[in-house]
């Protein structure tokens, strides 16, 4: 075996205890190190369009799925199997001999990209350090953001938030819009509220009210306000791992309580969030528990004297 064969081979060795300990550590952490398939995000998203962007210099942790060898590498690109050996050490050998290679091949979805062409070349350069790479990139436009950290987890939220601007309109109508939940199910009680405030409009100004602009006007006068006290009164530290939705979803239903305990008078965005932090916020319910817990304690001391 030649000098370079065996230092290629050792480089190998090494991605592939790498990924050894990546699954390792996946399997401890109860988390994913999967590369995230092409096929099935695209599927889950709404395309809008398809445009060639060209050359592009890429951030490395930024390409974190594959079109059809995701089986092949893990999240960092280190090889799962022997399979891919022979290809691996032939792109690191024109690393060590300084041999040019071919620019990678990618797609674009919001902020990651997927791997059309190149694998080998991507596995190659994270073993070797490298921060980014060459690339000829075709972009897929599609409205909802996407990060380096988008999980398939993730993916279920953002394909019912894509669907639900699909529906609304919202992106065109409200570009600035980042209406993000924590968890599955937000968006079908929006579709209600902006069906509601649809109705209630109508009936305000006697006729129909067209869709595009029950969706604009539910979105300033009714979402946005309330997001407004949301940030101005820092009520998400009440609420960790929430996002503003959530909270304005919960706010909501909390101002209808408001409203029908006081007789239908709506106590507005500032009471019904200050109203809901002092009840339900991580401070009130430590307090509470604290409160319950010195209750029992009472009852059971005095219980203890009264046995005596």
């Amino acid at each position: 075996m030649s000098w370079i064969s065996h230092i290629t081979r050792e480089d190998f060795n090494r991605a592939r205890r790498k990924a050894f300990i990546g699954q390792l550590l996946a399997l401890l952490t109860r988390s994913t190190n999967d590369l995230l398939p092409f096929e099935e995000v695209r599927a889950r998203l709404n395309v809008r369009g398809q445009r060639a962007i060209g050359s592009q210099t890429v951030p490395l942790d930024h390409i974190v799925g594959s079109e059809g060898r995701y089986a092949d590498f893990d999240r960092q690109f280190a090889p799962l199997n022997e399979a891919t050996m022979i290809r691996w050490m032939s792109i690191d050998r024109a690393h060590h001999e300084d041999v040019g290679l071919p620019a990678v091949e990618l797609y674009k979805l919001g902020d990651i990209y997927f791997v059309k062409d190149g694998h080998h070349r991507i596995s190659v350069a994270r073993m070797r350090g490298q921060l980014a790479i060459d690339a000829t990139v075709t972009e897929l436009v599609v409205d909802v953001p996407l990060a380096p950290d988008l999980s398939m987890r993730d993916l279920l939220l953002k394909e019912e938030y894509s669907d639900f601007l699909a529906w609304t309109g919202l992106a065109d109508l409200r570009p600035e819009q980042r209406i993000e939940f924590s968890e599955p199910g937000g968006y079908l009680a929006l579709v209600s509220h902006i069906n509601a405030h649809r109705y209630y409009l109508g009936q305000e100004r006697g006729q129909v009210v067209e869709r595009d602009e029950a969706v604009a006007d539910w979105f300033d006068h009714v979402y946005t306000p309330v997001v407004e006290v949301i940030r101005a009164t820092n009520a998400l530290k009440a609420f960790p791992g929430r996002s503003e939705a959530d909270l304005y979803r919960w706010i909501m239903d909390h101002r209808w309580f408001l409203r029908e305990r006081n007789g239908g008078a709506d106590p507005g965005p500032l009471v019904a969030t200050t109203d809901y932090v002092r009840l339900f916020g991580r401070r009130s319910l430590a307090n509470a528990t604290e409160r319950l817990l010195r209750g029992l304690r009472e009852v059971l001391g005095n219980g203890d004297l009264a046995a005596t």
